[in-house]
């Protein structure tokens, strides 16, 4: 089984400009963010993809693999998708780009759950986490999601879900962590299907492989990741470096 991982790069963020050629303790965020997935042993192969020539130099003039998209995407999985195409490649695991600091524990219960899919039910698998401030579980920049009894998604959204109509009845809010691992198969029909209207109105791609009947498999972590969203953010970064 052949495991990559791809690290889809933006130039351009609404929150924080070209914030992933910003400097990290001597070096890019990109770049430390392709070195920690490189470093945790986890995977055949680890690339970049990205729509920017800075960004492409910046990692192959460090000696790394990146490549350029063609075309226009609006989702991370489009990204990828492209650029696997004509890979030769069973897993292929998204790598968040303004997260340099890889949890590889996390990574390894994602690749262990296709370790152990002998009957290939999981097309994707993901990473959730428990919530329970109600600021948080209120928070429509926190996607909650709700699984079944053998921890496969039900729905993801941006409000409250359940809805707390009863309380004190053990219900666990829990956060998507948007770090996924595709079967490859399933990743290139994402990208020949067409959004429908639950993707189109939470803004969540991840509704469109519920909607065509994908299954994706969630693992519960405790690790919420550090990422770099602003400039504060890239502060507390350096301070952790």
């Amino acid at each position: 089984m052949k495991i990559i991982a791809v690290i889809p790069a933006r130039y351009a963020s609404t929150r924080f400009h070209a914030k992933l050629m910003e400097d990290l303790g001597g070096k890019t965020v990109i770049l430390r963010t392709y070195e920690a997935a490189q470093q945790s042993n986890l995977f055949d192969d680890v690339f970049v993809v990205t729509d920017s020539n800075l960004i492409y130099e910046e990692i192959v003039s460090n000696g790394g693999k990146a490549i350029m998209s063609i075309k226009e995407h609006e989702s991370g999985s489009d990204r990828i998708a492209e650029a696997v195409e004509n890979m030769d490649v069973d897993i292929v695991v998204n790598v968040q780009g303004d997260e340099p600091f890889i949890d590889t524990p996390a990574l390894e219960k994602l690749i262990e759950v296709y370790k152990k899919d002998t009957e290939k039910k999981v097309d994707l698998a993901s990473l959730m986490c428990e919530i329970k401030e109600v600021a948080d579980i209120n928070n429509p920049n926190n996607v909650k999601v709700v699984v079944n009894q053998n921890g496969f998604a039900l729905y993801f959204s941006r409000s409250i879900i359940p809805y707390p109509r009863e309380a004190n009845v053990g219900v666990r809010y829990m956060k998507h962590i948007g770090i996924y691992a595709f079967r490859k198969q399933a990743l290139m029909d994402f990208y020949n299907l067409p959004m429908k209207s639950l993707e189109a109105s939470e803004k969540l791609e991840q509704l469109r492989y519920l909607e065509f009947g994908k299954s994706i498999k969630m693992v519960e972590t405790s690790h919420i990741g550090i990422g770099i969203d602003t400039k504060e953010d890239l502060e507390k970064a350096r301070k952790l470096m």
